[in-house]
């Protein structure tokens, strides 16, 4: 019951405004995201406002507050209880800085995975290529891999001319859509539980080891990093990202430890999974360049010390890229998730806007 209606007015006022500002917010930003402090304090208002009109439509003398706050009430149950979805905008700047590393951090595990795969591949295909060098043909199924290392390598050191000339960019483009291929190839096999990820991810660290081994027994370390490292850097952990997503979708359908449906759980990690494959076809299509441009290009065209650096430089670049960038929305991500867990702060309702006193 209110006793003295212009002081209830006055009091409560600050409260209506407060809530009005938010509204304004709300409506002016769509796609405005609230953290959980900021929803609690939204809906303390809406509560607030609406007891107050409950209040206030016994008089009859305040026909303009009560239609003011009829207009707030409204506005404010309307975005509370909105059902669709916002309109998303996108970013491709933001989008490249901050979601994909995030995302690639958020299932860092998958991504690990990926990587003692590959590093059991390659540590079978480098073991069996030195007890058995015969074994060439069937480790690396590819005929300009079969040639002796020390052959190639002093073929490549006395060409003088262009062997790409006019066909740089065809070869790169070729060079992008077969990794590219190969990618969303070992993404889709995530569908047979990840079995057929994990193949792929093995086969292809059995090719790299055998590569490895075969170049370094016969002396010619300095070329098969001069060769790899320019684009390898880039592909390889490309292709164990596309390995994280197979394997992420893997987990997905086989749901351990998650009693949500299967079409819930494959809608939890489609957003990132879709994320991860259209990083790794940039990344892809960076490595393609420069494959073409730069790492068939031997001495003494090009130094081999130089593309050694340039792929060390590409690799620290890569490694800071996935593991700090973004890293500041991380952070502030994972406050607010941990603020869902934790009773909010006595004081909550000063973070955002100063609470009035009444």
């Amino acid at each position: 019951m209110i006793v003295d209606l212009q002081r209830f007015i006055v009091s409560e006022r600050p409260f209506w405004v407060q809530l009005e500002t938010m509204l304004n917010r709300l409506e002016a930003e769509p796609n405005l995201r609230m953290t959980l402090t900021q929803t609690q304090l939204f809906h303390h208002l809406y509560e607030r406002t609406a007891g107050d009109l409950a209040k206030i439509t016994t008089f009859s003398s305040e026909p303009e507050t009560r239609r003011y706050l009829e207009n707030l009430v409204a506005r404010a149950y309307g975005e509370i209880h909105e059902t669709r979805e916002k309109q998303r905008r996108f970013f491709p700047l933001k989008w490249f800085f901050h979601t994909l590393p995030q995302t690639f951090r958020r299932h860092a595990h998958a991504f690990y995975l990926s990587v003692a795969i590959t590093l059991l591949g390659c540590a079978f295909g480098g073991f069996a290529l030195a007890l058995d060098p015969d074994a060439r043909p069937v480790l690396m199924p590819f005929s300009h891999l079969l040639e002796d290392p020390a052959k190639r390598v002093a073929e490549e050191q006395t060409v003088t001319t262009d062997r790409l000339a006019g066909e740089k960019t065809t070869f790169s483009v070729e060079l992008m859509t077969h990794n590219i291929n190969i990618s969303i190839f070992t993404l889709a096999l995530g569908m047979t539980w990840g079995i057929g990820t994990l193949i792929m991810l093995f086969y292809n660290g059995v090719i790299l080891g055998a590569v490895a081994v075969d170049y370094i027994r016969a002396g010619e370390t300095k070329f098969l990093l001069g060769w790899l490292m320019p684009h390898g850097v880039v592909e390889i952990p490309a292709i164990l990202i596309a390995g994280q997503a197979g394997l992420m979708l893997a987990l997905a359908l086989i749901g351990r430890g998650n009693r949500a449906p299967l079409g819930t759980r494959l809608r939890e990690i489609s957003h990132d999974v879709v994320t991860l494959i259209f990083g790794v076809g940039l990344l892809l299509v960076w490595a393609g360049f420069v494959e073409a441009f730069l790492s068939q290009y031997h001495e003494p065209i090009v130094p081999y010390e130089a593309k050694i650096a340039l792929g060390c430089v590409e690799l620290f670049l890569l490694v800071l890229f996935l593991a700090k960038s973004g890293s500041g929305g991380s952070k502030s991500e994972a406050r607010d998730s941990t603020s869902d867990r934790q009773p909010p702060h006595p004081h909550w309702r000063d973070r955002w806007f100063k609470s009035p006193k009444p």
